[in-house]
C-alpha cells in the first residue's frame, strides 16, 4: 500500500497544532480545527492515532478524526479510483 501523506512532527503548543505533512510544516489553530480538540486537555490532545495509510489523525479519547488531506486542502485520489478512465466512475445524479 501506498502512504497518502508522510506525516511527522505533530506536536501541540498551546492552541497550536503543527505537524510536517510531506515535507512541508503546517499550524493550525486547534480551535478552528473542531471543538472537541478546542476543550480537550493536554494529555487528550497528545493521544493520538496516526493512520498507517497517512490519511488521517484519530483521537481515541475524543471520538475525533481529521484527514490530512482536508487539513492541507489538498483533493487526493485513492489508488484504485486513479486508474479508473471517467466512463468506468459511478455518475452523481
Amino acid at each position: 500500500m501506498t502512504k497518502a501523506h508522510d506525516v511527522r512532527d505533530i506536536k501541540f503548543s498551546g492552541t497550536t497544532l503543527t505537524m510536517v505533512v510531506d515535507g512541508r510544516q503546517y499550524r493550525f489553530e486547534v480551535s478552528q480545527l473542531s471543538n472537541r480538540l478546542a476543550r480537550a486537555t493536554p494529555r487528550q490532545r497528545e493521544n493520538f492515532e496516526l493512520s498507517p495509510s497517512g490519511y488521517g489523525i484519530h483521537w481515541p479519547d475524543l471520538d475525533e478524526d481529521l484527514s490530512i488531506d482536508g487539513l492541507i486542502g489538498v483533493v487526493h485520489v485513492p489508488e484504485n479510483q486513479a486508474a479508473m478512465t471517467a466512463a468506468d466512475r459511478p455518475r452523481r445524479h
